[in-house]
């Protein structure tokens, strides 16, 4: 009888939950198998060792937040504002994505504390600004108002978690309508 084994994507799935519910630091093998319930022995059928699942970890939140989100936001079409809008969207509701804005925030935090990470971060980060500058930019003529929306833009989807205030009687939903309606005039 065949052994089944646990699917790698298994692996590096749990450990984007286990980074982004507990840093880089909760990604142990030993908890992982854990929460998969396998042995650790499985492990080692993908992965030569811990680094190797967090090279693959990354590797996939590169793809997450750049390959797969900019194909999703083009396959739907439409002009640069409408791709706006399901870009804010996808980015909102991560629907379709493997990881999420907590996941983006447990990678910063790692990558406070290693300089490979925070230049794979920077990669990411330069790629995402280039393509909401390639989107502001089909309707925004001066490249300084392209890079003020893009850069509030993004600055707003990363900072908005961890805002704690009220909004004068407006839910967090109708302020991001508001700040994406000012975004895409």
């Amino acid at each position: 009888m065949a052994t089944v084994r646990t699917p790698r994507g298994s692996w590096i799935a749990e450990g984007l939950r286990a980074l982004r519910d507990g840093g880089v630091e909760a990604v142990r093998i030993e908890l992982l198998a854990q929460a998969l319930g396998v042995t650790r022995g499985g492990f080692y059928w993908h992965f030569s060792g811990r680094q190797a699942l967090l090279e693959d970890m990354l590797d996939a939140w590169e793809r997450d937040v750049t390959t797969a989100l900019i194909e999703k936001v083009e396959a739907g079409g439409g002009d640069v504002r409408t791709r706006l809008r399901r870009l804010f969207s996808l980015a909102a509701s991560g629907d379709g994505l493997l990881t999420d804005i907590h996941t983006d925030s447990a990678v910063r935090d790692w990558a406070r504390r290693d300089p490979a990470v925070a230049e794979r971060l920077r990669r990411v980060d330069n790629r995402r600004m280039d393509y909401l500058r390639r989107l502001f930019g089909g309707f925004c003529a001066d490249p300084d108002e392209v890079e003020v929306r893009c850069t509030l833009c993004f600055t707003v989807w990363i900072g908005n978690r961890l805002l704690t205030v009220d909004h004068g009687g407006r839910s967090a939903a109708e302020v991001m309508e508001l700040i994406q309606r000012r975004l895409l005039r």
